[in-house]
């Protein structure tokens, strides 16, 4: 058997990278999408020295270009092929309508808007990277935006807690309260077929609603979102479940009265609420399809990983 010299094998090597300049241009994108994320969790972490026109900020982020940019020239080889192999498989996944250049592009600017709105910009990171089972089919099915989807809910606000008066500052929480009451109270739970995963888009629960745990937490965030709700989906490990932001501490205590003393007072009489703090301090209640008001007891209560919805 003939064995490749170090030298073919260096030929082979380099007939695998990309021609020059094109090399330099795919690393200098490449580092603007990794600076940018870290701009900006170095901006808010940091006290502002409030120099004119901001050029403390502008000298930052020409730093971390440089210094990125000799990292990935260092590394430019295996760099090159590392992203090669992305390209292919994001272009087979844009084929198969799995994650692709799209879904891409969507978590990218939704890790930057974010980012920008957050106080602490490195949890968005967090966040998006941790493995949610399913991640990009459930997105695509939270249909927030589709007129039935708003149709349905505004339907509920309309019939349910539509005369609660004095509460103005939570309106859309008693509306997104609405929109639970209406759903749990027609949810008919259907397993998935055998052996497979189904992921129902919203539109196609409203038809039955009917589905298992991931179908009525797709359908919920919709709704709720879909009116100004901010929801987010918890996994923990074979269950997904939805929760909504009802915002601190001091919102809990008018939250608790108002679904205890108002909203779902049969419901909930000699309950406690359910809900979950995050590392911000900001409280998520509840909405799972066990529940019989908003903060009913959890099936499961570990978090696996969440998904927000703002």
């Amino acid at each position: 058997m003939v064995k490749l010299s170090e030298i073919q094998y260096r030929k082979a090597f380099d007939k695998l990278q990309v021609k020059k300049p094109w090399d330099m241009v795919i690393i200098f994108l490449l580092n603007l999408l990794i600076a940018i994320p870290i701009f900006i969790i170095i901006h808010q972490n940091t006290i502002d020295p409030q120099w004119p026109y901001q050029v403390d900020r502008i000298f930052l982020f020409i730093l971390l270009l440089v210094v990125i940019q000799l990292i990935l020239r260092l590394l430019r080889r295996i760099i090159i092929i590392c992203i090669a192999l992305y390209l292919l498989a994001l272009a087979y996944g844009s084929i198969v309508d799995e994650y692709g250049f799209n879904s891409v592009y969507e978590d990218y600017r939704y890790m930057i808007y974010a980012m920008i709105d957050n106080p602490n910009p490195q949890d968005i990171i967090i966040s998006r990277l941790l493995p949610f089972p399913n991640k990009s089919k459930i997105i695509k099915a939270v249909e927030y935006d589709n007129p039935r989807v708003r149709n349905f809910a505004i339907t509920a606000t309309a019939k349910n807690f539509r005369d609660v008066k004095g509460y103005g500052e939570y309106s859309t929480l008693i509306q997104c309260f609405a929109v639970f009451k209406e759903v749990n109270g027609r949810w008919n739970y259907v397993s998935d077929p055998k052996g497979r995963e189904y992921i129902a888009k919203a539109t196609e629960s409203l038809a039955h609603f009917s589905g298992d745990c991931d179908d009525h937490a797709i359908m919920m965030v919709a709704a709720v979102k879909s009116i100004g709700g901010i929801p987010r989906l918890i996994h923990t490990g074979g269950h997904i479940y939805p929760e909504i932001l009802i915002g601190n501490k001091n919102d809990l205590e008018t939250i608790n009265y108002l679904i205890k003393k108002v909203l779902f007072v049969e419901e909930s009489a000699g309950k406690t609420l359910h809900y979950h703090i995050d590392e911000r301090g900001q409280v998520w209640l509840n909405l799972d399809y066990t529940a019989k008001y908003p903060g009913g007891p959890f099936l499961r209560e570990e978090i696996l990983g969440a998904l927000t919805l703002n």
